[in-house]
């Protein structure tokens, strides 16, 4: 029998709704000194075994089944099959964002719920790595990666951690490769670039950013955040006026401290000094090429009446040839940024996979930002992995996903996605039998079928 022939008897035959609600009860039962208690979890357990063993002696690869009943209700396990039909191989690595992806501040409390972070931990023991990616610094990651996963899975080899959105590489317990500071190998333009910024981006900023915002303690990217609720009125308004300090304050630095713009042709010598209109352009050049490069920056800017005044053909080729490699980020109401275009959320997960010895991924990416589609881009370009993304996600993000797998989620609710690559994992491992028969020879349209 086929797959879908095999899913469709196991969800008319058997009860997997109560199945799955005492797979969940025995795997997300809290500790509790508790006699009564504990004797409850044992009969949930007896009973788990009871209807999971129905299930493997009824079904040719029953085990296997047994076990996706366990976890997927009818829709996410046709799904996973959809899925694992489409492409023809299992998940070998996990791609995760963490905030508004894997816990969200709307509807946990910014905690990663339980549920969410037992079907990691399941999926980690079935083999499969976690490459956690995140503009966070390395030091907050390490933190909730120990507390919610534990050190033995954070410590197994594993698992790596991709933080400030790329720059630096963590996979603990691999001798020298342990931590890759990727961006020691920028230019040293690029370098001094940010050291000038990070050293001026609070000092020289207006009063309301200044009081309004702090800077994150990143080891390379310049990341101001607001001293108000993430998302809250008050904090839209300061990164707003943020993201122009910081495109005006990066012009200004381009062409007064590198070699490129000292030494460009926009700079002549009068009585102000040498180079000095260079330096006195380089926030409109700056505001010129960012608008341009992202529609969502210049709706700031125009809102701010910073509208530029110049076009991007003015800027001499040197200056924009260093705005090229710097990336402006903005986050509506959570975060001005600079970072490295060379350096994205992409370039840190192939450096993690390689560390992680996955040679031939294909990879289930979760994020809702533009950092975390330029890793659902390279996915898709490569053919190497699947995306998904929350429903409050950027636009940009959800475009993407909905004109892919449409694997949109609901706010908290993570855990249904990884349920689906757990089963798609399963199913996947059945395709050495022929009696099963592979997903690429079943070959049954999702429009047609009906479930």
């Amino acid at each position: 029998m086929k797959r879908y022939d095999l899913l469709y008897r196991l969800y008319d035959e058997f009860d997997a709704a109560a199945l799955r609600e005492q797979q969940s009860f025995v795997d997300l039962f809290p500790p509790v000194d508790s006699r009564v208690a504990l004797d409850h979890w044992e009969d949930a357990s007896e009973e788990l075994t009871r209807r999971r063993t129905a299930i493997a002696d009824a079904m040719p690869h029953g085990e296997a089944f047994a076990e996706v009943a366990s976890y997927a209700d009818r829709e996410t396990a046709f799904t996973a099959l959809d899925l694992l039909n489409r492409y023809g191989r299992a998940v070998n690595a996990l791609v995760l964002d963490v905030d508004e992806t894997l816990r969200s501040a709307g509807g946990t409390d910014n905690d990663i719920p339980r549920e969410t972070l037992h079907m990691l931990g399941k999926l980690h023991e079935s083999g499969v790595p976690i490459v956690v990616c995140t503009g966070q610094t390395l030091e907050n990651v390490k933190g909730f990666t120990i507390q919610g996963l534990g050190n033995e899975l954070v410590h197994s080899g594993t698992l790596s951690i991709v933080y400030e959105s790329g720059n630096g590489v963590f996979t603990p317990g691999h001798g020298s490769r342990t931590k890759q500071l990727l961006y020691e190998d920028l230019d040293e333009d690029v370098r001094t670039a940010f050291d000038e910024v990070r050293s001026r981006v609070l000092p020289a900023a207006p009063r309301n950013v200044r009081r309004g915002c702090h800077l994150q303690g990143n080891e390379f990217n310049v990341t101001l955040k607001p001293n108000f609720e993430t998302g809250s009125d008050a904090a839209e308004r300061v990164i707003d006026d943020a993201v122009v300090h910081l495109i005006d304050l990066l012009g200004t630095v381009v062409v007064e401290t590198s070699d490129r713009g000292r030494d460009s042709d926009c700079g002549r010598d009068d009585d102000r000094g040498q180079g000095s209109e260079s330096v006195g352009d380089g926030y409109t050049w700056a505001r010129a090429h960012y608008a341009a490069a992202d529609p969502e920056i210049r709706e700031v800017l125009t809102a701010k009446d910073a509208d530029p005044s110049v076009d991007v053909e003015s800027i001499p080729e040197a200056v924009r040839s260093l705005f090229d490699g710097i990336d402006v980020g903005y986050y509506e109401g959570d975060a001005a940024e600079i970072g490295s275009l060379e350096l994205n959320k992409a370039a840190g997960v192939e450096a993690a996979l390689d560390v992680l010895g996955v040679e031939d991924p294909f990879v289930f990416v979760m994020g809702d930002s533009k950092s975390d589609l330029r890793v659902m881009e390279w996915a898709a370009e490569k053919r190497a992995g699947i995306a998904a993304a929350p429903e409050h996600a950027s636009a940009d993000v959800l475009a993407h996903v909905r004109g892919g797998d449409e694997l949109v989620y609901g706010r908290g609710r993570a855990a249904e996605m990884l349920r689906t690559v757990h089963a798609l994992n399963r199913l996947a491992f059945l395709g050495g039998d022929r009696s099963v028969g592979s997903a690429r020879d079943e070959g049954v349209p999702t429009a047609t079928r009906d479930r």
